[in-house]
């Protein structure tokens, strides 16, 4: 497997920790959602329970696969001393619960009282320690103040801000920031060669550097949605049925990224409609393209609807489409 991007600071940290045996028992891995955090957790497990006690001069990687037996029981998801806290599904249904619960951390706490049964360390991973209720929180920290003897915590934060100031003073903290341009244009160009640059910029820009959100976008289909809306510019939509539809994929909060993901295709679509056209009709997309940035610019002052900024956008471009004669 190979090293995720944005991760490679978080992994030399961990390892020289682990090389020097200055090996911290808690660990907060804090930043956006989407950097990988818990992939990142993974591997600092798995490394773990394969390799046991460093500072033997060894150069490795988290990759390194270590002891093969406990490999195999990771790969299947049965090594015993991996334990999670996440939350769960509620009853029979698939949503998950609101918070990881006070019982939950009670039957971990429990599980901390046995024995090692195989290797040199026990890794807990919390996942996201921000979804504990406070009455968990409470309990977690008095097990983060006096830790089991070699036993890892793995904390998971996407809003470090809001834990208790307890717990974030119990752990090491690794940072997970944005990548920067450049390097996430490499990444998923490298990751997907089949999309073109056009693609992967509109992608890039409207990830804001965050890598899971990149690949949430690519799934959504970026040529799809430049198709509706070059099909709004060229149809004018007199209908409005397509306007409408733009509008409900990219209201609400859930839709967001999509929402920013069309902001970024329109200077594009528009850049396209100008070569295409006479120069008499450049004036006009100049004139909806300000239009646009307005409407952005607005939203954002405001409430940011995004239904409403969908439907402005697409207003912009349906006055585009070329006129009966």
């Amino acid at each position: 497997m190979a090293v995720m991007i944005g991760h490679q600071d978080a992994e030399q940290a961990f390892l020289e920790a682990w090389q020097g045996g200055r090996l911290h028992h808690a660990w907060l891995l804090a930043g956006p959602q989407g950097m990988g955090k818990g992939a990142f957790a993974d591997r600092v497990a798995r490394f773990l329970v394969t390799h046991g006690h460093g500072g033997d001069g060894r150069t490795v990687g988290l990759d390194d696969p270590g002891d093969d037996a406990a490999g195999r029981l990771v790969d299947a998801g049965n090594h015993p001393e991996i334990l999670r806290l996440a939350r769960q599904p509620k009853d029979k249904a698939k949503e998950l619960a609101r918070n990881i619960t006070i019982e939950q951390v009670r039957e971990l706490k429990t599980r901390l009282h046995f024995s090692l049964s195989l290797g040199e360390w026990r890794v807990i991973i919390v996942d996201a320690i921000d979804d504990l209720e406070p009455s968990a929180s409470n309990a977690l920290l008095k097990t983060l103040e006096e830790p089991p003897a070699k036993t890892l915590f793995l904390l998971v934060s996407h809003s470090p801000g809001r834990l208790l100031p307890t717990i974030r003073s119990r752990c090491r903290t690794l940072r997970f920031q944005p990548v920067d341009r450049d390097a996430m244009m490499s990444w998923l160009h490298d990751l997907r060669p089949m999309l073109e640059m056009a693609e992967v910029r509109a992608i890039v820009a409207a990830s804001g550097g965050v890598p899971g959100k990149a690949l949430a976008l690519i799934d959504s289909d970026v040529a799809v949605m430049e198709k509706k809306l070059l099909a709004i510019a060229t149809s004018g939509d007199p209908e409005n049925r397509l306007r409408e539809a733009l509008a409900r994929e990219v209201g609400g909060t859930s839709n967001r990224a999509r929402l920013e993901l069309v902001i970024d295709i329109v200077p594009g679509l528009l850049a396209g409609l100008a070569r295409e056209r006479p120069v008499a009709e450049i004036a006009p997309i100049l004139a909806q393209w300000d239009r646009v940035q307005r409407t952005v610019r607005d939203a954002i002052r405001g409430s940011y609807d995004g239904a409403m900024v969908g439907f402005e956008i697409g207003n912009c471009l349906a006055e585009l489409a070329p006129r009966p004669k």
